[in-house]
């Protein structure tokens, strides 16, 4: 059953978790875009990522690259240009996405890694603000509510500028982070199932059109 107010276009995010992809069947099934796990932190790079990038390339599939943030083991400007290097550039290819920051409860310590409201705001927009001076764009924010409000104070600086990728498995997106009256992209479920991926994979829907998402992936009105 598809989520009470799903948008129009499905999309699923992956990261080496997944095994082997084959992404041939992955378009097939009618997926049309994929969030691929490059970077995390400043030391680990996926080992499928590569894999991962070339098979949706080659498949038709929109994709881009998502970093996982730890806030507390480096800079976010440094965190920035760990992605940058490894796999989250932009080109105007009509099919790369800005890379998105994975912002998300520590699973490795403590809750917020550590960080005040206030420096957690300095740490995303230090991350932000490097990622925009590399590339012109401006990187996603994955995220939930409840992480924002927590690990934020649910500031609303960013909204304006930054796709909000949202995070809540539910039949319904819910209340969003202060400042967001609409989000971009939608994870609603982790436990979703698509032909060409064996086990159990996010699945993720667009708010719109495959055309209004190539003219985000291509930086156009």
């Amino acid at each position: 059953m598809l989520p009470a107010d799903a948008a129009t276009t499905p999309g699923i995010d992956v990261s080496h978790h997944q095994g082997t992809i084959n992404w041939t069947s992955v378009k097939s099934a009618g997926i049309q875009f994929a969030y691929i796990k490059a970077t995390e932190g400043t030391s680990y790079l996926d080992p499928k990522f590569d894999t991962n990038y070339i098979g949706a390339t080659k498949a038709n599939v929109i994709r881009g690259a998502y970093h996982f943030a730890l806030p507390n083991r480096s800079s976010g400007a440094t965190q920035a240009d760990f992605v940058y290097k490894n796999g989250g550039a932009w080109s105007a290819d009509n099919r790369t996405l800005p890379a998105a920051v994975d912002l998300e409860y520590n699973p490795y310590g403590a809750t917020c890694y550590g960080l005040t409201q206030s420096q957690m705001r300095s740490w995303i927009s230090d991350f932000l603000n490097r990622y925009h001076s590399r590339t012109g764009r401006y990187a996603v924010i994955y995220t939930t509510t409840h992480w924002w409000k927590t690990c934020t104070g649910n500031y609303s600086g960013f909204a304006s500028k930054h796709p909000l990728w949202i995070a809540r498995y539910a039949s319904s997106v819910g209340t969003l982070p202060s400042g967001s009256s609409f989000y971009s992209f939608w994870q609603y479920t982790a436990s979703g199932s698509v032909s060409g991926i064996s086990g159990s994979v996010d699945r993720n829907y667009w708010n719109g059109t495959r055309t209004r998402l190539l003219a985000l992936a291509n930086n156009t009105a």
